[in-house]
């Protein structure tokens, strides 16, 4: 009876944990406080009162914490890539991987350097923190800005710089502890070791990536599956399918998820919205999990410890102030933005799963200070997600970044077709797109080619020729065959150095 008792307690708060996750954009908004770091500290006290749930539980307990944490970050990636998209990932490849591959770099250089000369600690431990803390969390900033959308440059980089330093983060981290390892047991080059197990990740894991993420997108458009649910859960269960592949490789799994997410983004597919809409809220839900799972695997007593306190917090400041803004800043300067969308970009480089799953790596990992740097990275995150992201909404205001308000819709009246419809497209107009502030008497669509319906807010738009489209409008068009029209919707201008 006492285990059923347990057994019934645990399914009750993890219920409660994902009831708690779906609401958590409300919870936003009524508290003034980023849901993930209202669900850390919860966790974290959580713990403090019921050991049996914490990091007390022992090494396994962990250990399934970093697999749980391994899925979770799997689902978000693979979702920010099919977020990007192709098209828009195509326009920006450039300046996201500069940021997203020199940011990470030195922002790791960076941080090693504080924790070395200023908090004393040993170069293994101080590279292994740098490495922990370096990539970027944007998922937080967009819960955080709520119904809001980043537009135009700033979102994409900001969704770009965050799915390609996470792939370069994570494998810096076992790179460097492949390192140490190859030093100790082998007598090999440290150096040599590490740069050998990074190039391996990155190049493994982009080949895997593109061939399975270009054959989940041969039978996403080919095979039609009974119905929409299964198409969803289907494509879901692919993804952790795709990273588990890269990762049997020795590659990048996490990196093969997010190229394999970006190249199906922009595929037409049988349940396509359904598809995007469960993946959506599995990397929400996700999103809090990993921030559960960090507030119940830590240990408070380390975080108040004075000099624990202390680093977490000169770290934090450092980060967010200086290496960040100015660092990180010079390596933006090929990038074209405007000043406030800049500022912008660098201010929003929160803290968020990623830290947590290579924490929990080095735990795993057994290095000696481990749990000093596992309550370090929980203080940083702590911070950055509380100081940084209560303030993005307030910064997104004074940069002037564009966004746009995402009417909630959930009323809908839908047609569905046994076949794919010939020439039947739906286009959102984008900020600075073709279309936008056009009538549709100025765009040329073809002489058999027409738009039929635009909707605004919600509400249907009379189709008209002196109908003037704008940012945001969802389009419904009847397309020519010979008559490619998306490019009228869509920012198109590449993203060139100054």
């Amino acid at each position: 009876m006492s285990g059923q008792f347990a057994f019934s307690i645990i399914v009750l708060l993890v219920a409660a944990v994902l009831i708690a996750g779906t609401f958590s954009s409300r919870l936003t908004a009524w508290l003034r406080i980023p849901a993930p770091g209202l669900f850390l500290i919860v966790a974290a006290v959580v713990a403090l009162f019921l050991p049996a749930l914490g990091p007390a539980a022992g090494t396994a307990a962990r250990d399934i914490d970093e697999r749980i944490v391994s899925v979770a970050l799997v689902l978000i990636l693979f979702d920010g890539g099919m977020h990007i998209g192709w098209r828009r990932f195509r326009a920006a490849a450039g300046p996201i991987a500069w940021i997203g591959i020199a940011g990470t770099a030195i922002s790791a250089a960076a941080l090693a350097v504080v924790a070395h000369f200023l908090l004393g600690f040993a170069w293994q431990i101080s590279m292994l923190l740098g490495a922990a803390l370096s990539p970027t969390d944007p998922a937080v900033v967009f819960s955080v800005l709520g119904r809001r959308e980043i537009s135009g440059r700033s979102g994409t980089i900001l969704e770009g710089e965050s799915g390609a330093n996470d792939p370069v983060g994570i494998a810096l981290l076992v790179s460097l502890l492949a390192a140490g390892t190859a030093s100790v047991g082998t007598g090999a080059s440290p150096v040599l070791a590490g740069l050998q197990e990074f190039a391996t990740q990155m190049l493994v894991g982009a080949v895997v990536g593109i061939a399975l993420g270009l054959a989940l997108g041969w039978v996403m458009r080919r095979v039609q599956l009974p119905t929409g649910a299964l198409s969803a859960v289907f494509v879901a269960a692919s993804a952790v399918l795709i990273y588990a592949a890269g990762s049997a490789l020795q590659g990048s799994g996490f990196l093969a998820a997010f190229i394999a997410g970006i190249l199906i983004g922009d595929v037409r597919a049988p349940f396509r919205r359904e598809i995007d809409n469960f993946t959506a809220g599995l990397a929400s839900v996700a999103e809090i999990v990993v921030f559960v799972l960090l507030g119940l695997s830590i240990q408070l007593r380390d975080v108040f410890q004075p000099s624990t306190l202390l680093a977490g917090v000169l770290i934090s400041v450092l980060l967010i102030f200086v290496i960040r803004p100015v660092l990180v800043g010079l390596a933006t300067l090929p990038i074209r933005l405007k000043p406030g969308e800049r500022a912008f970009v660098l201010w929003a480089g929160l803290k968020g799963a990623v830290p947590i799953l290579l924490g929990m790596f080095i735990l795993t990992a057994n290095i000696d200070g481990a749990p000093t740097i596992y309550a370090i990275i929980f203080i940083v995150v702590l911070v950055s997600v509380l100081l940084q992201g209560g303030l993005v909404p307030l910064f997104a205001r004074l940069f002037r970044v564009p966004m746009r308000l995402v009417q909630s819709r959930p009323w809908t009246v839908d047609v569905r077709f046994a076949e794919e419809p010939d020439g039947l497209e739906r286009h959102i107009v984008q900020e600075g797109s073709a279309a936008d502030g056009h009538t549709i008497d100025e765009l040329s669509v073809g002489d058999e080619s027409w738009i039929s319906v635009v909707s605004r807010h919600g509400r249907n738009v009379p189709v008209r020729n002196s109908t003037r489209l704008q940012a945001g409008d969802v389009v419904l068009t009847q397309v020519d065959p010979d008559h490619q029209v998306e490019p009228l919707f869509m920012n198109t201008r590449p993203m060139r150095p100054t």
